[in-house]
């Protein structure tokens, strides 16, 4: 009757809580009687009780106590705790205890091996894992390709290529084949760290061993050569890719069409994306949006509203990362009036700009001559949370100065002094500006006394700019 023996135990174990291993082993042995077999029994169903309480410190004392006095050992409970202990990500711990039953007959496992070693590489802790590693060898267990290879790839996340070397020559040595996993964590490594020519070796070696690179694979090259600029020698692996009849899939497209943005082939990367639209692949948030980026970037914005339709008509919400491409990209062209729709639809889709972005468009109608708008913006800025800094001001400071407004500008000033905000070199350097061409040139001595104005290219530009006038002012007279 173990099933209601288990719910008894149950029961009793809930009653008495946490830290009560000790009270509850000394009235169990007390009642065991003469048969062992269904004592072990018990003994497995107490320590599956505490962990299913979540009382684990008071299973691993259970076993402890077993040990102490010397009862067969039971080998279900400790593979409960064992496994239990993995789930909580304690790996450590788990080691440390599973180090401690295999001393008392525990059956090693490469399985729990192989695990742990996971665990460990998956928190960057290489000494601990390779200290599992060794355990392994000491109880006479024969490592697989899948224990090298989980420490291979530890090392090679964590940039040490040589280390993953290392291991592999060491797996040949005593006769265990690497297989397709095994470059594959090497040549990630490789590419990660820009080393694309050892990467390519590492690369072709696996093809003359006659290991089909998978789509990962091929995908991580690709990613490679795409971040060290050689988009060439991408396509060169994605041509290569489908020759050998391994189909792309959308990382793989998407990795190109970045590459290919960004080394300005647009024209390109829009062929890939009807190329994946006739594979049966659909296009995602990150395959439009990083179309729009590159677009703008080259100034190519009917481009980008064309894409920006797309998304529209396949039902794609833009994000924040498309929405201030586009706006960046106008403000570049000055086209101020679509930045702002398009500033004002991003608020309407819920979406937040940042501090830059509405310093941006502030700062291209200020330089249209509309500061109006510049201050309506400022306005909406405030009120939707954010904090302008001194690039804000200064960008409306330049829009004040710009149409002679210098009582306006110096109001503004103290607005930003009153704020907190403090006035740094470019500020002072606009007011010079604005009072030479505007105001009255000797406000600059008490710019430079209050303010401790550095003397850079522009003051003096300013200053000569006023002096020459002043003088063409003079000979007519």
């Amino acid at each position: 009757m173990n099933s209601q023996a288990y719910s008894f135990i149950h029961t009793i174990v809930s009653r008495r809580g946490k830290d009560s291993a000790f009270t509850v082993f000394q009235a169990i042995l007390k009642a065991k009687g003469t048969n062992f077999t269904s004592f072990v029994n018990v003994l497995n169903g107490l320590i599956a009780a505490y962990l299913d309480l979540g009382f684990v410190s008071d299973a691993i004392q259970c076993f402890r106590l077993i040990q102490k006095h010397k009862i067969r050992f039971p080998f279900q409970g400790c593979t409960k705790v064992l496994e239990y202990l993995m789930k909580l990500n304690s790996p450590m711990v788990a080691f440390d205890f599973y180090k401690e039953i295999l001393e008392y007959g525990y059956p090693p496992s490469l399985y729990f091996f192989n695990v742990l070693m996971s665990k460990l590489c998956k928190e960057g802790k290489m000494v601990e894992a390779r200290s599992v590693f060794t355990e392994m060898w000491k109880r006479n267990l024969r490592p697989s390709v899948v224990s090298f290879n989980t420490l291979i790839n530890g090392y090679c996340r964590l940039g040490d290529i040589d280390a993953g070397y290392r291991l592999k020559r060491e797996m040949e040595e005593r006769g265990i084949l690497p297989d397709v996993y095994t470059y594959s964590a090497l040549i990630n490594g490789l590419c990660k760290t820009f080393w694309m020519r050892d990467a390519n070796e590492m690369f072709n070696e696996m093809c003359v061993k006659g290991l089909v690179p998978n789509v990962v694979i091929f995908t991580t090259l690709i990613n490679g050569h795409c971040k060290d600029g050689s988009i060439v020698l991408a396509m060169d692996a994605y041509q290569q890719m489908l020759t050998q009849e391994v189909e792309p899939d959308l990382i793989t497209y998407n990795t190109l069409v970045n590459g290919l943005c960004k080394s300005g082939d647009l024209g390109e990367a829009r062929k890939l994306i009807h190329v994946m639209i006739e594979k049966g692949l659909k296009p995602d948030k990150i395959t439009y949006t990083t179309v729009i980026g590159g677009c703008c970037a080259e100034g190519d914005l009917d481009g980008a509203f064309e894409i920006k339709k797309m998304m529209f008509d396949n039902d794609i919400e833009l994000d924040d990362v498309a929405y201030t491409a586009l706006i960046t990209g106008l403000c570049r062209q000055g086209r101020m009036v679509d930045a702002e729709r398009i500033l004002t639809e991003m608020l309407n889709a819920g979406l937040k700009p940042d501090d830059p972005i509405y310093t941006m468009v502030i700062d291209g109608f200020s330089k249209k001559g509309d500061v109006k708008m510049g201050f309506k913006l400022l306005r909406q800025m405030q009120s939707n949370g954010h904090a302008p800094n001194v690039i804000t001001y200064n960008a409306l400071l330049n829009g004040l100065c710009r149409q002679g407004q210098m009582r306006n500008a110096e109001m503004l000033l103290q607005a930003m002094l009153n704020l907190g905000l403090n006035p740094d070199d470019i500020t002072y350097n606009i007011l010079l500006d604005g009072h030479c061409k505007y105001g009255n040139p000797d406000d600059f001595d008490k710019l430079r006394g209050e303010m401790g104005l550095v003397h850079d290219y522009a003051t003096y530009t300013s200053l000569i700019g006023s002096l020459s006038r002043s003088s063409k002012r003079q000979a007519r007279k």
